[in-house]
């Protein structure tokens, strides 16, 4: 492939050319890896790979043009642009490839590798050895290269491997700004695509021309059933399918889990899951792209509502067993894959975060014990912590911050058969519950009464992770327990509609400072756990309260904290508080969660303006509006040192969350 002249420019083929350029956005990490093995600093192999509608098309078309405007010979042929070549053999190949076995300046471009991947051996060992120093070639195909490549010591300087992910948020926004997507079309566009490609041009096409939709937009079925086409492709069976769906349905899939779901051969299944291209793995299972998930989940949904709830019950029940037979450690986790399945009910989803640990309370943590109960409620609290804690130490978990090992709440599962004088005296709560218990329905031989207490310092009470961990673990209590007659679980605010959604009553309301615990309340001899499980199962969809929330500060930047951290998921941001207050109101007509991601990026954005935080800008965008994976590396994009980074990113939040909460407080309008 050569520069074409201007006389190109009155061709279809140069406005269909200019179309693509136009419409490229990102992939700059990418694009410097090409160019430095372009100009003879890099690789002499350039090996992408990524699922189906990744973009790695788009990318090696940009690569030609840097190509030939660094004025290298380009050899892109039809048959390897399309990986159909008439006869996939080496004579063959080389046939196609010839140009870059003569000339040292040459780049070969070979896409859809998968589709010769019987090639890749021959490839390594014989073709490419072959290649003049100075050469590029770049191979680019859904799977990974196969392990012989880096096991051989002779590729380690010569081979360079991409594995080309989602766009970046703001790629996203860049990609449909060329597209044209109205602005009320943007999030529910980006909640469903992420910042996959393919599926972002799809959504878009369907956005523009149906503009009006707003915040209704969904994709139609030809988004779905192209999207399928091409991310999955024909399948070899039926049972493949099925497979295919379990594991887009559950949050991570093991082989029990398949075996419970689809007993059809799950091993072999398991493996083929394993291997597919769009499909993760964890310490956890394996997890399919976002958008497959979604794309499958919408399908199954409409094309076989009655196979999508059998599914369904199957795996639900499957992890209802997991939670009663886990080990203790496994409690919460198990508790959260289980509330995975009703996302759509509100419950949290982020369970494989670490952000925060559990850990079984020691004699040699009580006094960490006192000073956070003292910092949260006050001494009097503290006093109900260490005589629980001297008599039920076993009852206690300890929750730290996992980078820092910071404590910042406590919790306890106290079991009472009998109470003396002394106990009914040290904790008011404690009182409370044992009266509502004895005066309701007495305890029978054998039974106790179980009363959930938790201690979290300010910052953690309202919708943090760590809240979201102790609940885990108090339902997994609940589900456990043998021979309890009652439970009664103190929560802050953040979970009332959800425990009242999950049929548990609240019997007080106690105010401590700037929050308020309420007491809830559950008859497990009227309801036992597997009925409750049952219930919680098939409760209709819908979410919390939509009364406005009135947060404290300390709730309002734990809440914009973990906002920032969700940006890019809509899903999550409508789970939010901060769409229930003033901050939101006053956007009306907006969706509630777009508008709080456009209302996070918008102040950001504005920090630019200030010559004092423009360094808390960089930070905060590129973690967070160019979705970077890890600290690490945005440090590393931003050429600064971790600690320095750590330090304006730090900065950069609580100027954003003393910006909101200042508009909270005075309206959008007050001087700052």
């Amino acid at each position: 492939m050569s520069s074409e002249s201007d006389n190109t420019s009155g061709l279809l083929g140069w406005r269909l050319r200019a179309a693509r350029e136009m419409a490229f956005v990102g992939r700059e990490e990418e694009l410097a890896v090409f160019n430095a093995a372009l100009y003879g600093g890099g690789c002499s192999v350039l090996y992408v790979h990524g699922p189906g509608g990744i973009g790695k098309s788009a990318l090696l078309r940009r690569f030609a043009h840097e190509a030939a405007v660094a004025e290298r010979p380009v050899s892109m042929p039809v048959s390897m642009m399309d990986g159909r070549m008439s006869e996939p053999s080496p004579v063959a190949f080389e046939a196609e490839a010839e140009l870059v076995l003569r000339d040292a300046d040459a780049v070969l471009l070979i896409d859809n590798f998968e589709r010769i991947q019987g090639l890749e051996g021959w490839l390594r060992e014989r073709f490419l050895p072959r290649v003049p120093i100075g050469a590029l070639v770049v191979i680019a195909g859904r799977n990974p290269p196969d392990m012989r490549w880096q096991a051989d010591p002779g590729w380690a300087g010569a081979l360079e491997v991409l594995p080309l992910r989602d766009l970046r948020a703001a790629d996203a926004q860049a990609l449909m700004d060329s597209c044209g997507v109205p602005a009320e079309s943007r999030g529910p566009l980006l909640a469903f695509a992420g910042g996959h490609p393919l599926a972002l041009l799809l959504g878009a096409a369907v956005a523009v021309k149906d503009g009006g939709a707003g915040r209704r937009w969904m994709p139609n079925r030809d988004v779905v059933a192209t999207l399928l086409d091409e991310l999955v492709g024909e399948l070899p069976s039926a049972a493949h399918r099925h497979a295919l769906e379990i594991c887009a349905h559950a949050h991570t899939t093991t082989e029990d889990l398949l075996r419970a779901a689809l007993p059809e051969d799950a091993g072999t299944l398991f493996q083929w899951l394993r291997r597919l291209p769009f499909v993760e793995s964890s310490s956890l299972g394996l997890f399919p792209h976002d958008v497959v998930r979604q794309v499958l989940e919408a399908d199954l949904r409409w094309r076989d509502p009655e196979a999508y709830a059998v599914m369904h019950d199957r795996i639900h029940a499957h992890l209802a067993d997991r939670v009663r037979t886990a080990s203790d450690v496994d409690v919460p986790g198990t508790v959260a894959a289980l509330l995975y399945l009703h996302r759509g009910n509100g419950a949290p989803t982020s369970y494989d975060e670490v952000e925060f640990q559990e850990e079984v309370v020691r004699e040699e943590d009580i006094g960490t014990l006192l000073r956070v109960a003292t910092a949260a409620e006050g001494a009097a609290s503290a006093g109900c912590a260490a005589f629980w804690a001297e008599r039920q130490l076993e009852a206690f978990r300890l929750y730290r911050r996992t980078e820092t090992g910071e404590p910042v709440a406590f919790s306890a599962w106290l079991r009472l058969a009998e109470l003396d004088e002394e106990e009914l005296t040290a904790d008011p709560l404690v009182a409370m519950a044992w009266a509502h218990a004895r005066a309701t329905t007495p305890l029978r031989a054998g039974e106790h009464v179980v009363v959930s207490r938790l201690w979290a310092l300010p910052p953690y009470r309202s919708n943090s992770p760590v809240m979201d961990l102790i609940q885990w673990r108090v339902i997994g209590n609940c589900v456990r327990s043998e021979r309890m007659a009652w439970s009664y679980i103190e929560t802050n605010k953040a979970w009332v509609e959800r425990l009242r959604h999950y049929g548990m009553r609240d019997i007080s309301e106690r105010p401590l400072g700037d929050d308020a615990y309420t007491l809830f309340v559950h008859d497990w001899r009227a309801v036992p756990a597997q009925a409750w499980l049952e219930r919680m199962n098939h409760l209709p969809v819908g979410g919390p309260s939509a009364a406005t929330a009135v947060l404290s500060q300390a709730e309002f930047a734990e809440a914009v904290r973990k906002a920032l951290r969700q940006l890019s998921r809509l899903d999550a941001l409508a789970a939010s508080p901060l769409t229930r207050t003033r901050l939101i109101a006053e956007r009306a007509g907006q969706d509630p969660a777009t508008a709080l991601g456009d209302l996070l990026r918008q102040t950001i954005d504005d920090l630019r303006e200030d010559p004092r935080a423009v360094k808390f800008h960089r930070a905060l965008s590129v973690t967070f509006l160019r979705g970077t994976p890890t600290q690490e590396l945005a440090a590393q994009r931003l050429g600064l040192p971790f600690t320095t980074y750590r330090r304006h990113l730090k900065a950069g939040i609580e100027r954003v969350c003393a910006d909101l909460w200042h508009r909270e407080l005075y309206g959008a309008n007050a001087p700052a």
